[in-house]
């Protein structure tokens, strides 16, 4: 056995390069993280998200408003991928208003700015 380590190629033959991935697929990737995120901080993902020790408001609002941002300015070009995004994004915001102790006012919410009142 050799103490010198096996020498790795730069990179794995499967691997995908960015200039290589289709820009819906990186927008996409980039949403579901952000909704994967949001619904974490908001506790979506115990049994009890009111005694979820992730939920986290404030920063669950900051990771809706972006997916908001990213949705909103980027439907045009997600073609089949906007629909389901744009509920995902609208269930957050849902959450988001029964979750807080005083909901923001309708136009008020995380991201609403971009996608308009949500009730």
């Amino acid at each position: 056995m050799s103490d010198q380590p096996s020498e790795q190629p730069p990179y794995s033959p499967e691997a995908r390069h960015l200039e290589d991935i289709p820009s819906v697929e990186v927008i996409s990737r980039a949403a579901v993280m952000l909704l994967s995120a949001g619904a974490e901080r908001l506790g979506l993902a115990d049994a009890d998200p009111a005694t979820s020790p992730h939920r986290d408001l404030d920063e669950a609002r900051r990771l809706i408003t972006a997916l908001a941002g990213l949705v909103t300015a980027s439907a045009e070009y997600l073609g089949l991928h906007a629909g389901p995004l744009r509920d995902g994004l609208q269930s957050l915001q849902k959450a988001f208003r029964e979750a807080s102790a005083v909901p923001d006012e309708p136009g008020q919410g995380p991201g609403e700015k971009y996608t308009g009142p949500v009730y």
